[in-house]
This record gives structure tokens, C-alpha cells and sequence, in this order.
């Protein structure tokens, strides 16, 4: 059974930083593309960042230079660290597993900016 379980979401103040960590179980962690997704009230889900399998990185314009993503192909661990985090970055954050035919997405985590 594969699972991606969030967490590390929470209430943080405009300016303040937050580390989420995405658990993976039941898959070959290591060939997997990897995500953090974001979906605000009322608005589509969004991508955050992505790292393949190859460890190639792409933080969309919203998040780059304010975040890091890094993965534990060891551990089979994906973390999110946020930093400067702004009323804007208030979402549902989700991690997502996936390459050729297999699609898998965590339950999510709030995270929710303000003072």
C-alpha cells in the first residue's frame, strides 16, 4: 500500500519559517519525481517545487529564492523548508510521487500565514 504522509504544517506569523516533510511507504522511492503542491481556498492546486528522480529542481516564481526542497532517497523523505513566508503562502500543501503510469498524492498539510 503506498502512502505520502504531510506533515509539519501549521500557524506561522508574516516573515516566519516552516519545514514540511512528506513520509513516502510502499513505493521505489529513489525513481520517483517528486512535488510540493499548494491549493488555496477557491483556487486551483498549484505546483510549489518539483525534484526528479535525477535531482533536477524547479521552484515555481512564487516560492524561488524563499524556499528549498530536498530529498532523502535513504529515508525515503522529501522536505519543504519555507522561509520569509508571506500571507500569499497560506494553502494546503501536498506532497505527490510520480512517474510513467503511477500517480500518488498525500493527504495534505495547512499551512496558514498570519499575524
Amino acid at each position: 500500500q503506498v502512502q505520502l504522509v504531510e506533515s509539519g504544517g501549521g500557524l506561522v506569523q508574516p516573515g516566519g519559517s516552516l519545514r514540511l516533510s512528506c513520509a513516502a511507504s510502499g513505493i521505489a522511492f529513489s525513481i520517483y519525481h517528486l512535488g510540493w503542491y499548494r491549493q488555496a481556498p477557491g483556487k486551483q492546486r498549484e505546483l510549489v517545487v518539483l525534484v526528479t528522480s535525477g535531482g533536477i529542481i524547479n521552484y515555481a516564481d512564487s516560492v524561488k529564492g524563499r524556499s528549498t526542497i530536498s530529498r532523502d532517497n535513504a529515508n525515503n523523505t522529501l522536505t519543504l523548508q519555507m522561509n520569509s513566508l508571506k500571507p500569499d503562502d497560506t494553502a494546503v500543501y501536498y506532497c505527490r510521487a510520480f512517474k510513467v503510469a503511477r500517480d500518488y498524492w498525500g493527504q495534505g498539510t495547512q499551512v496558514t500565514v498570519s499575524s
